[in-house]
C-alpha cells in the first residue's frame, strides 16, 4: 500500500486553518484550482477535480479536539482503496501546519495522487494566506 504524507506550513493560526479544513461541504473553496466543486449527498461528499475526475468520499471522522479530519473514497476510479486524513497543529510562532496523509491502492496510482496532493498543498497554502 502506498502512503504519502505532506506537511504544509500555513500562514494562519490553527483555529482559522481548522475551520477551513473541517468545512467538509466546501473543500473546493480551500483547494481552489484543484477542486472545482463539492456537494454533500446523504452521508457522502462528492468532489469534482479540475481534471474532470469525480470522487465520492465518506467522512469517517471529524475530531475538533485533535483538529483531525479523516475520509475515505467509497466510489472513484481508479482506486481500490483510498483513505486520507488532515490534521492541523499550532506552531510556536502562531502560524499552523497541515499534515495530510493518503494511503492508497493500487500502488501504481501513487504518482498521480502525489501530484494532486502537491497541487492541493500549494492551493491550501495560497488560500489560507490571509
Amino acid at each position: 500500500m502506498a502512503s504519502i504524507t505532506k506537511d504544509i506550513p500555513l500562514a494562519v493560526d490553527a483555529a482559522t486553518a481548522w475551520a477551513a479544513i473541517r468545512d467538509v461541504g466546501r473543500p473546493h473553496l480551500v483547494f481552489r484550482g484543484v477542486l472545482t466543486d463539492a456537494r454533500i449527498e446523504d452521508d457522502d461528499r462528492i468532489v469534482t477535480f479540475a481534471n474532470g475526475m469525480v470522487v465520492r468520499e465518506r467522512i469517517v471522522d471529524i475530531d475538533d479536539a485533535a483538529r483531525r479530519l479523516a475520509y475515505t473514497v467509497v466510489d472513484g476510479p481508479p482506486f481500490t482503496h483510498h483513505h486520507a486524513s488532515f490534521s492541523v497543529a499550532e506552531e510556536p510562532d502562531g502560524s499552523s501546519r497541515l499534515t495530510w496523509v493518503s494511503d492508497l491502492l493500487p500502488d501504481e496510482l501513487a504518482p498521480m495522487v502525489e501530484e494532486l496532493m502537491d497541487q492541493g498543498a500549494n492551493a491550501v497554502a495560497t488560500t489560507l494566506r490571509c
